[in-house]
């Protein structure tokens, strides 16, 4: 029987390692998506969207599909994901592996505040500046809604969850971004302060390129810390070493 590998995507890196392991003959891949972003990247493989119903439901759904190994390739930042596919994992023995794209480093001129949550983000904002870009992403943007006298130019791929806060303009745009295009932006938007996840990856950092050289502060919110026990793999090759699969062969 084919090995069945469940990945939970919506990444970049999801959509590599299902080019990947699709390049191995006898592999079955089911990459699911939560269904937030509409219109999603063409993947290789089998895809379903929606939730699982918590940890409980995708260990039945592991059983049910007769998984072989699971990876949990989300984005960096949905702690609750990775936490269910943790416990689904050691319910079911499905072997597990958690791919994650390494994340920023400061370099020289950088002016870098870390931060461990949104709400801390926006409680250092008052003492950097009063115009802000906001590229946190489309939700938990009410925690901005506190400091008073802030405007907020908020960049997203989707249409951010409201409530958003006063004096806010809204950016529809998905990466990649070039350094001259992020350099244009905050200069056209008048922007003193920079907020970012810890995201990782090339598609967003051209955003910090632009501050560096623009003189600006950055907020980086931390991401959250894995699951007790749980270790993650830098890049696809890591994966497929981990899966026993090394290589893809080319097509």
């Amino acid at each position: 029987m084919s090995p069945h590998v469940l990945v939970l995507g919506g990444t970049t890196e999801a959509r590599r390692l299902a080019a990947a392991l699709t390049a191995h003959p006898g592999v079955r891949v089911t990459t699911s998506l939560a269904g937030r972003v509409t219109r999603p990247g063409a993947l290789e493989g089998e895809v379903r969207t929606g939730g699982f119903g918590g940890a409980a439901g995708l260990a039945d759904w592991l059983r049910a599909h007769e998984v072989d190994a699971l990876v949990d390739a989300t984005h960096p930042f949905a702690a609750s994901i990775t936490a269910n596919a943790a416990r689904a994992a050691a319910a079911t023995g499905v072997p597990a592996v958690v791919l994650r794209r390494p994340g920023w480093r400061p370099g020289p001129g950088d002016t870098w505040h870390p931060v461990p949550s949104l709400e801390a983000a926006a409680d250092v904002l008052p003492r950097l500046g009063r115009r802000v870009f906001l590229t946190t992403g489309r939700l938990g943007l009410a925690a901005f809604a506190r400091p008073a006298g802030l405007h907020f130019v908020i960049r997203s791929v989707e249409p951010p969850e409201p409530p958003l806060p006063p004096g806010s303009e809204v950016l529809l745009a998905r990466g990649p971004f070039t350094v001259a295009d992020e350099t244009e932006l905050l200069r056209a938007h008048r922007i003193d302060v920079l907020v970012t996840k810890d995201s990782g990856g090339g598609a967003t950092a051209a955003k910090l390129t632009a501050a560096r050289d623009l003189g600006l502060p950055v907020v980086v919110v931390r991401r959250p810390p894995l699951p007790d026990g749980v270790q993650a793999v830098p890049d696809v090759p890591a994966v497929l070493d981990r899966l026993g699969l090394g290589a893809p062969r080319a097509r």
